[in-house]
């Protein structure tokens, strides 16, 4: 499973790229997966569900299983947080995994990034942030600086970085042009 990331301050746009490259990636028959970061306490259950009841009581795990998908949730019960590593090897096998936060984490990265966020540039401080996607030019940048809408550019980026196979429609159109 090759892992790339998407890493920005708040506000930059990762999450709106996320949903962008996920269609166009899977168009060209990739499986793709997703983790994402949250600097803040979040919840996907509901008080009063049976599955947040199990946890309000205790359950270090709950499962919630249907017939269109399922959940696990875990509770740290004061343990640490666990690193994305930790969380990758919980997920199932496939072709890519897009991994949005996590910026100090070890996996290479495509840095999102918006001037009009006047948050300084990550890329300076982080040798695994090997691209970055924006909204203005950056000459001078010592990495690739690709449009921030330019999805089908970043995409072409990230099969190339992770040397990921062409496969489908997208296979299709490159044996019709040889």
């Amino acid at each position: 499973m090759k892992v790339f990331g998407l890493a920005g301050w708040s506000g930059s746009g990762k999450t709106t790229l996320v949903v962008k490259l996920l269609p166009e990636l899977i168009g060209r028959g990739l499986s793709v997966s997703t983790m994402k970061h949250a600097h803040h306490a979040f919840d996907i259950d509901k008080p009063g569900k049976d599955s947040y009841e199990h946890r309000a009581a205790g359950a270090t795990e709950v499962m919630v299983g249907s017939a269109q998908r399922w959940a696990l949730m875990h509770e740290h019960r004061g343990a640490a947080e666990p690193t994305a590593a930790e969380l990758m090897r919980r997920m199932a096998p496939v072709d890519l995994l897009l991994i949005e936060g996590f910026k100090r984490e070890a996996h290479d990265k495509l840095e999102v990034y918006r001037q009009a966020n006047g948050k300084p540039l990550l890329q300076s401080e982080d040798p695994r942030i090997v691209a970055v996607a924006s909204d203005i030019a950056l000459p001078d940048l010592p990495r690739p600086v690709i449009p921030i809408d330019d999805v089908t550019a970043i995409a072409d980026f990230i099969i190339a970085h992770c040397n990921l196979p062409a496969r489908g429609a997208d296979a299709r159109r490159t044996a019709m042009r040889e």
